[in-house]
């Protein structure tokens, strides 16, 4: 029998690489003989760069950047092998994992470490960035990320996301642009959620973030003055405040999407990287998952995308996630044959954060004695 490993991270327990090897381990404990083929896969979060890296070869480098508190961290991006396009995964510089949870505070993170790699791909001479969004600690439309590429106030624009409800002179974005002319920007993300309302970015992602509801509110207000400033700007080419994907990464989408970028999925991106649809089709199984498997997975999140793949070859395909919120009929309306819970089976929360690869393991044992032949 041959299985293909295909999981996302499980988000603060383990890496798509750890899950991925969980599962393997636990299938071969029940059943020693089966092929396993471990794909594990990013959706432009966390992961991004190390699953393009082993798909695509290339280089990877690594920058000391501004983190999402103003402190150096350091982030590794990917350069292809002709060093024309790059890959940045946005996480590496602004991510919620950098922040310790008492100190997260999405009114003052900012991207500005983001723009910082964008920078320095450009200056290696990659003409294509392809930035993968999601897992962000920030808020603030891209904000720090023009800062870094030459937008100006520079210092207001990198303090966060409520500082841009009162910046202390004009905007200008001439700079940030004319630093990418002739740059393809691309936004990898699945996310379609605008930058303001009631399902942009502060709205949706800022309470994950830390925001309680005043916070959130001041934070969509102070996006929207910045939107109105941009808009504004001299040379202002666009409002792409309401597209799709704009609210990506705390409006990462959006500060891309000003200097002429394009958002992309990325699940289909690494999807095509890692060859899917070929190994499935040789499969006799497939078993996808995250942390928590709900209703926004069912919008084109990662284990959805692998889920149509193997329906497209009629292989049967199953969710492993730390929390399944769907029920049996949404999963099988996205092609989905059954669903696990590791939650359930540890028995508690506790027991499935805490021992989270354990868990995993003896649950894809369980799943192996109910699939093998």
């Amino acid at each position: 029998m041959r299985i293909v490993i295909a999981p996302d991270k499980f988000a603060g327990t383990l890496t798509a690489t750890e899950a991925a090897q969980a599962v393997a381990d636990g299938w071969h404990d029940v059943d020693p003989d089966a092929a396993t083929e471990l794909l594990p896969l990013s959706d432009g979060g966390p992961g991004f760069v190390e699953v393009l890296h082993t798909a695509l070869g290339g280089t990877t480098l690594r920058v000391d950047v501004t983190g999402p508190l103003g402190t150096p961290v350091t982030a590794e991006y990917l350069l292809d092998g002709d060093g024309g396009t790059a890959y940045i995964e946005s996480a590496q510089a602004c991510g919620l994992h950098l922040v310790d949870p008492d100190r997260r505070d999405p009114g003052r993170t900012t991207s500005r470490g983001v723009g910082e790699l964008i920078a320095h791909a450009i200056g290696r001479g990659a003409r294509t960035v392809v930035v993968g969004l999601g897992g962000s600690a920030t808020n603030d439309a891209g904000a720090g990320m023009l800062a870094a590429l030459g937008a100006t106030p520079d210092e207001a624009l990198g303090s966060g996301g409520l500082a841009l409800a009162d910046l202390p002179g004009p905007l200008d974005l001439g700079p940030a642009r004319r630093g990418t002319a002739g740059v393809r920007l691309v936004a990898a993300t699945d996310v379609d959620n605008p930058l303001l309302g009631a399902q942009g970015a502060s709205a949706v992602f800022g309470p994950q973030k830390g925001a309680d509801a005043s916070q959130v509110r001041r934070l969509d207000r102070a996006l929207a003055l910045f939107a109105d400033a941009a808009s504004a700007a001299p040379g202002a080419q666009c409002d792409p405040r309401a597209l799709p994907g704009a609210g990506a990464a705390g409006g990462l989408g959006y500060g891309l999407l000003l200097l002429g970028g394009t958002v992309e999925s990325g699940v289909a991106r690494v999807l095509a990287a890692v060859d899917l649809a070929e190994q499935v089709a040789a499969a006799d199984l497939v078993i996808t998952g995250e942390g928590s498997f709900d209703s926004q997975s069912l919008r084109g999140k990662l284990p959805h995308g692998v889920a149509l793949t193997a329906a497209a070859h009629a292989v049967p395909c199953v969710v492993a996630a730390g929390v399944v919120a769907v029920d049996r009929a949404e999963a099988a309306a996205a092609g989905i044959t059954a669903t696990y819970s590791l939650v359930e089976s540890a028995g508690s929360t506790e027991a499935a954060l805490s021992r989270s690869a354990e868990e995993l393991r003896r649950l894809a044992g369980d799943i192996a004695r109910h699939w093998r032949p």
